[in-house]
């Protein structure tokens, strides 16, 4: 009986976890089916789910209206930088708060997550202002240090929640085995958190690569990323639903990929130190 119950139950668990997934993925499905529709189809009420005429002719629109690669090539660097620096800088902040703590610790933790409830709005002018002072107005490495500083938070945050998870007692060792500070970073405690580490890049790398409004504000030609190319799309005249699906189609694409691939390692590392 308590078997069957048992059974029951994971059925019920897992119909449920299928049931969330679908919710969360329609949208996406939705934009995709939308992006092989022509312009009368996208918009047509009731909605066409299945059988329409499929086409490619906004995907052919798109890559002539646009240079794709060159908003591809921005995103790239932009969540690839702001990632790459953001890991950088937070790998020792979280070594220090993990195994160096102060009384005060807790409390800097908690600060740096309440700037993430400050409203972007709130400081769009003066940042806007600098970057025309600095020349670094429609800059990608100016991007790369916005969106660093905004996703910082939450690195720390993760990776400081990592390292709670190793023991205090191996880095002790590898001091009195003479291990510097250079050598417990780089050969002591960042193997043992690979999983964290690579989870946070792996998230941060998505944040950053749909930011949209930083990106939209800060740049017009040279440095737009993706987020850009997809509101290129909505005109004076009106929303064209069909292109639009196609490019935002086009700039999911890629971190749809990603993630794809990466599943296995972003839910081990999100799970690290949860089961004992």
């Amino acid at each position: 009986m308590a078997r069957a119950v048992t059974t029951q139950r994971k059925a019920l668990n897992t119909a449920l976890a299928w049931l969330v997934g679908l919710v969360i993925f329609f949208p996406i499905l939705w934009t995709i089916l939308t992006s092989f529709k022509t312009e009368a189809e996208a918009i047509a009420n009731p909605p066409i789910i299945l059988f329409f005429d499929w086409t490619l002719e906004n995907y052919g629109v798109v890559q002539e209206r646009s240079n794709y690669v060159r908003f591809l090539w921005n995103s790239v660097i932009i969540a690839g930088g702001s990632t790459l620096l953001g890991i950088l800088i937070a790998i020792p902040a979280a070594w220090s708060m993990a195994f160096v703590p102060s009384r005060r610790t807790k409390d800097i933790l908690l600060w740096m997550l309440s700037t993430k409830m400050l409203p972007a709005v709130g400081v769009l002018y003066p940042i806007y202002l600098l970057c025309i002072q600095l020349g670094v107005l429609d800059n990608r490495i100016a991007l790369v240090v916005i969106l660093m500083l905004i996703n910082l938070p939450i690195i720390v945050w993760m990776l400081y929640t990592y390292f709670k998870e190793i023991p205090g007692e191996i880095l002790e060792a590898a001091r009195m085995d003479g291990a510097g500070l250079k050598e417990e970073l780089l050969y002591v405690l960042t193997p043992m958190a690979v999983p964290g580490i690579a989870s946070t890049i792996l998230l941060n790398f998505i944040l950053a690569w749909n930011e949209a409004f930083w990106t939209l504000n800060l740049t017009s030609v040279d440095a737009a990323p993706l987020t850009a190319f997809i509101a290129s799309y909505s005109s004076p005249e009106g929303l064209f639903f069909a292109k639009l699906s196609a490019a935002s189609t086009m700039a999911i694409a890629p971190i749809l990929i990603l993630g794809w691939f990466s599943q296995k390692q972003l839910v081990r590392g999100l799970t690290f130190g949860a089961v004992k």
